[in-house]
């Protein structure tokens, strides 16, 4: 009873080192959803139609995928927890900047500023959840990272829907000096700071004090971690000897004979590039001008896309129960086929939209229909791809690559973002139920490369990974 006793108090302290560290996914949501509440208030203030909008909301996505390619570097030079300090505090700063603009334009360079953090942030999470937890435990734990993505964007349309509510349902409307939209974009300061506090409270992880020399701190750190009724002289070795056989890693260890990079790397990118494919923010950017635009007035709007929220929260729930017991590869199956079937039927009921006096509507049923299937395609999203690609990249890569394989691919999911995002508007503006096709078809592409290409990963160390 006392073993059992100590082996949850530590498994509970190992959780608590989980969910800390996934806070910088909490800040990747928050964002994600936080301009889309001000989207509106964005286009009203600095009178800019929607290309410009689109730029400026998809802009942040390249200062991810710049903060992740360089996250996995900073993260083998600085360490794990100080290069999460540096991203709080990058965040912090421009969230008061995004408040505080003059024009469109350094609205934009203060969300590509955003964007660098939260790219460092996004794979700094995944690498060291994989590197702290337990293998038992590992896919839980790192499913903490896209509980803490859905977390934020539900808070982020709470607080837009309060702030809004406040304002009069206008989000142009002033409260106090500033605008409704103003204080949603600020309000992304009071979570970079609690991942600032939690970060400088986090062990260093065990593998990156081993390649920098620090055996005693990491003895110290296994014993927190693993207990001291596991041999850690054993572990300290068997580390010590994958890191030395190995070598000091860098982005050149990640070259080989496909097309410039080892397959692994491929089919890491590949993966993350399917994440965001099947149209997944699409949902979280553009809900409340969608919304409206089936004829639910921005307040509504704002509840609705909060709805869409709780449901992704349930759905990575759901796979935070299943991921450790039935395995990465069947759930990504299950997700794409889920979502090829939802999408479709979203595309299909889009097709009846009428336009009149340049205000779109959907007729009965399709408008119900839209709405159950874009939520039917966030739980199936939730449930797999969500949770499972993180945890995937966080452990797939071998050891003396994963920083940098994880920022690689880190970054080309951004990438990917990005060109989702920024082509929407227009995309929609042209032929709204073709796009809904497009990312049919891309989901249904993703279960074609999940059943030829990913290998299960289920209850193997870090250490096996190759």
């Amino acid at each position: 009873m006392i073993f059992n006793r100590a082996g949850q108090e530590r498994l509970g302290h190992v959780v608590f080192i989980a969910a800390a560290a996934a806070v910088g996914g909490f800040l990747f949501g928050y964002d994600s959803a936080v301009v889309n509440g001000a989207v509106v208030g964005i286009q009203n203030h600095f009178r800019v139609g929607p290309v410009e909008t689109g730029v400026v909301v998809a802009i942040a996505l390249l200062g991810s995928a710049a903060g992740a390619w360089t996250g996995g570097r900073l993260a083998d030079q600085l360490g794990r927890t100080r290069s999460m300090q540096v991203a709080a505090l990058l965040f912090m700063i421009s969230s008061i900047g995004q408040m505080l603009p003059f024009t469109v334009w350094d609205l934009g360079f203060w969300r590509v500023i955003a964007g660098f953090a939260i790219g460092m942030a996004s794979m700094l999470a995944p690498a060291y959840i994989a590197e702290v937890a337990p293998p038992a435990y590992r896919g839980r734990l790192g499913s903490f990272q896209q509980l803490a993505i859905v977390l934020g964007i539900a808070v982020s349309q709470l607080v837009n829907y309060v702030i809004a509510s406040i304002a009069g349902g206008n989000v142009s409307n002033h409260l106090g000096p500033l605008q409704a939209w103003q204080w949603m974009l600020g309000a992304c300061a009071i979570p970079a700071l609690l991942y600032l506090l939690l970060a400088l409270k986090l062990p260093e992880s065990p593998r990156y004090l081993i390649m920098s020399g620090r055996t005693r701190q990491v003895r110290e750190v296994l014993t927190e971690i693993e207990g001291e009724d596991v041999d850690l002289d054993e572990r300290i070795a068997e580390i010590q000897h994958v890191v030395r056989a190995e070598g000091v890693p860098g982005m050149k260890d990640l070259r080989g004979p496909a097309l410039g990079l080892l397959p692994i790397v491929w089919i890491g990118i590949t993966l993350s590039a399917f994440q965001q494919f099947v149209g997944i923010n699409v949902i979280f950017y553009y809900s409340t001008v969608l919304w409206q635009s089936v004829g639910i007035n921005q307040s509504e709007s704002l509840l609705i896309s909060f709805s869409s929220s709780i449901i992704n929260i349930i759905g990575t729930l759901i796979a935070m129960a299943l991921v450790d017991k039935i395995g990465r590869k069947p759930l990504l199956m299950i997700g794409s086929v889920g979502m090829t079937i939802a999408l479709a039927t979203t595309a299909w009921a889009f097709s009846a939209a009428r336009v009149t006096g340049g205000r779109v509507t959907l007729p009965d049923p399709q408008g119900l229909i839209a709405l159950v299937s874009a939520n039917t395609f966030v739980l199936f999203f939730a449930l797999s791809w969500g949770v499972v690609v993180w945890v995937l990249l966080g452990e797939m890569f071998p050891n003396r690559i994963r920083a940098a394989a994880l920022g690689v691919a880190a970054a080309a999911q951004w990438l990917a973002n990005w060109l989702i995002s920024v082509s929407f508007p227009a995309l929609a503006e042209w032929n709204l139920p073709l796009t809904y096709a497009g990312y049919t078809v891309m989901a249904l592409l993703s279960f074609i490369f999940v059943a030829r290409w990913i290998r299960e990963t289920k209850g193997r160390k870090l250490e096996e990974m190759g």
